[in-house]
C-alpha cells in the first residue's frame, strides 16, 4: 500500500517569487533557500542571490517567464549556467564577460523565457542594481535610525545589524 516514507533526509527548502503584471524585487538576506522557482508574467522580476546566508552549494533557478524580465544579482566570481534554458521568441540571455575562478558559487537555471530577458548583473553592476531602488533608500533610513551600515549594497560583505563606524568630528 501508499505509506507514507519516513527518511531522515530534509526536504530542500524553495523559494517563490511570482510577478503577473507587476515588479517583484528581492534584495539582501531575503532567504536561505538553494532552489528558486520564478513565475513572471509580463512583469519584471529582480533577483539578489549574493547574500551569505544562501546555504552552501549550486544555486537552482526553475524559471518560467513570458514577456517579463528577470534580473540576477550575483557575486563576481559566480559561475550562471543558463544552457538548460529554453529561450522561445525574441528571449536574450545578458550576461557580460567574465574569468572564471575556482570557489566561485554555480547558479544553475532552467525552465523557459518567453519573449523576455535574462539579465545577469555582477559586481558593481549588481551593486548599481540595487542601489537605484526604493527598497535600497528605506534601508538606508532603517539603518540611519539603528546607527548600522546598510545591508542592501553588498549582502556578502554586510552582515546584518553591523553598526555604523563612527564619525570624526
Amino acid at each position: 500500500m501508499n505509506s507514507p516514507q519516513t527518511s531522515n533526509e530534509t526536504t530542500p527548502q524553495v523559494a517563490y517569487v511570482q510577478a503577473h503584471y507587476s515588479s517583484n524585487r528581492k534584495l539582501g538576506h531575503w532567504t536561505t533557500a538553494r532552489r528558486i522557482e520564478v513565475k513572471a508574467m509580463r512583469g519584471s522580476v529582480v533577483l539578489d542571490l549574493r547574500s551569505p546566508q544562501i546555504e552552501d552549494g549550486d544555486i537552482e533557478i526553475d524559471l518560467l517567464a513570458e514577456r517579463s524580465i528577470i534580473k540576477v544579482l550575483v557575486p563576481e566570481n559566480a559561475v550562471v549556467d543558463h544552457w538548460d534554458l529554453n529561450k522561445v521568441g525574441r528571449a536574450r540571455v545578458k550576461d557580460a564577460p567574465f574569468e572564471e575562478t575556482p570557489g566561485g558559487r554555480r547558479i544553475k537555471i532552467t525552465g523557459q523565457l518567453g519573449h523576455g530577458e535574462l539579465r545577469i548583473r555582477r559586481g558593481g553592476m549588481a551593486v548599481l542594481a540595487s542601489m537605484f531602488t526604493r527598497e535600497y533608500v528605506d534601508d538606508v533610513f532603517k539603518a540611519h535610525k539603528a546607527g548600522t551600515v546598510p545591508t542592501l549594497i553588498d549582502p556578502g560583505n554586510t552582515p546584518l545589524n553591523t553598526p555604523a563606524p563612527a564619525r570624526k568630528k
